[in-house]
């Protein structure tokens, strides 16, 4: 008579905020991922496979469970607590070559952005120019003219139909993608230049009126890009703002060499608190909404809408920034400093921070959160890119290849990708599943300050010393 020696373990469904699926479920220990995916996707009655990782114990299902538990150490009343995290169904493909090399641009290439739509690149040069590029035929579109002086920022409007650049003589511009042209006058009060640019999110203004500009006189302006005014100055930091970023429920926040960070109401101007922890300048800010408020009129659009009702279109943007909202329970900001380290906030409410977080043996130049907000990756002066946990700070692991200083990081729009850009003049992608290296991309042929991933996730677009911009795709 055979015996069935198949080890079995009680266990329990958990969503990776806490919520609690049905009753316990006696599963065998060698049940796969696959296996896994199923029983989850009957429990909470999706009809569509929907793709989910597993944890047990902070420790990831690779292939089954029996990786993860140890069936030994259980005794017979123990419960295992699996915890689901749903993936994006859309899920882009790793860049691995070059498809276009774009020259033109007379100088350095400082910034490059993708549109929110994807259909548009722009670009911000030393050459004192603004370069519109076609995506589709990778080709220039417009070259913009009017700066003095090199351009330092640019900022597409959450529709996709402004861009806003800025330089170092402290002048903004307004430009209209499709024809290349100015719109209204320069936007002149800046004593000098300036460092950052922020749009109101769309779900706030569907108009796409208001953006905010920081700048190295200490100040920052909102400005109505329909006036061609400045509608209000905040002042209130001691040295340069270095970066700022306009938050989804009303709030600015900047970020200033004189060590602080201040978050500021939109509406009136208001000072409401300072954030107060790090012993050098504050480089960089990243908010968990970031991708979300970036997506604008661009939303992946399940329902059937009408894609042109700006009303219609803003009720979705202001319902999954809300989802974003809620999951995260409210906005939360990372700050990176010249003091090699990083804290995370919840700044709508508390001055203290959540986590102070070290390991970085130089300055911080980057940090961007992962568009599902789980993670969130800082690029740093040391060479290294590192990972921590979105929600609490916790140290995940250091991404080694580069062998210079990395200045850029952006994320695949399924989070299951990043690429860096670097002063040894490669882009390097990186899987999130494995933690390592997926691709090195050599092609410039100096330095590379920009890089951005299309929100479609089909191409990156990168630029730097070398004056040229490239375009990678699968």
């Amino acid at each position: 008579m055979e015996v069935d020696t198949e080890k079995r373990i009680l266990a329990r469904f958990k969503s990776d905020t806490g919520e609690e699926l049905e009753s316990l479920i006696d599963l065998p220990v060698n049940v796969t991922v696959d296996q896994l995916t199923n029983i989850c996707n009957n429990l909470l009655n999706q009809n569509e496979l929907t793709p989910f990782t597993f944890f047990v114990n902070e420790q990831e299902v690779i292939k089954s469970l029996d990786n993860v538990v140890q069936i030994d150490k259980l005794n017979t009343e123990s419960v295992v607590d699996i915890v689901y995290q749903q993936q994006s169904i859309f899920k882009v493909q790793a860049v691995t070559r070059c498809t276009s090399s774009m020259p033109g641009h007379a100088e350095a290439v400082i910034s490059v952005k993708f549109s929110p739509s994807g259909q548009r690149l722009a670009s911000g040069s030393g050459d004192t120019t603004v370069r519109f590029w076609d995506v589709m035929t990778q080709t220039p579109h417009y070259t913009c003219k009017g700066h003095k002086n090199w351009v330092l920022c640019i900022a597409w409007s959450p529709d996709s139909e402004k861009l806003v650049s800025a330089c170092k003589n402290g002048i903004i511009f307004a430009w209209d993608p499709n024809t290349g042209k100015q719109l209204g006058s320069a936007m002149t009060g800046h004593k000098q230049w300036v460092t950052s640019l922020t749009w109101e999110p769309f779900h706030s203004n569907l108009e796409c009126r208001n953006f905010a500009s920081s700048s190295k006189d200490c100040d920052i302006r909102i400005w109505d890009v329909k006036l061609g005014k400045c509608i209000r100055v905040l002042a209130g930091h001691t040295k340069s703002v270095t970066a700022i970023l306009w938050g989804g429920s009303g709030l600015l926040y900047s970020a200033s060499q004189d060590r602080t960070i201040k978050v500021w109401r939109a509406a009136d101007g208001v000072l409401c608190r300072t954030l107060e922890g790090h012993a050098h300048w504050v480089n960089t800010l990243a908010l968990n909404t970031d991708f979300i408020l970036r997506c604008g009129t661009s939303i992946r659009i399940d329902e059937n809408v009408d894609s042109n009702d700006k009303m219609v279109l803003q009720r979705l943007a202001k319902k999954q920034y809300n989802e974003v909202y809620t999951t995260g329970n409210g906005e939360r900001l990372v700050s990176g400093s010249d003091d090699f380290t990083l804290f995370l906030w919840k700044p709508e409410s508390e001055k203290k921070s959540l986590a102070r977080l070290t390991g970085h043996q130089q300055l911080i130049n980057d940090v961007k959160f992962s568009p599902d907000t789980r993670i969130f990756a800082s690029a740093s002066f040391d060479k290294s890119i590192k990972l921590w946990d979105g929600k609490t700070g916790k140290f995940i692991t250091t991404l080694r290849g580069h062998v210079q200083a990395v200045y850029m990081i952006s994320w695949s729009a399924d989070s299951r990708l990043l690429v860096s850009g670097s002063a040894d003049s490669t882009l390097k992608v990186w899987d999130m599943k494995t933690k390592k290296l997926l691709n090195d991309l050599p092609g410039h042929e100096d330095e590379v300050f920009a890089v951005d991933w299309s929100l479609d996730g089909y191409k990156v677009a990168s630029g730097g010393k070398d004056k040229i911009l490239k375009l990678w795709q699968h």
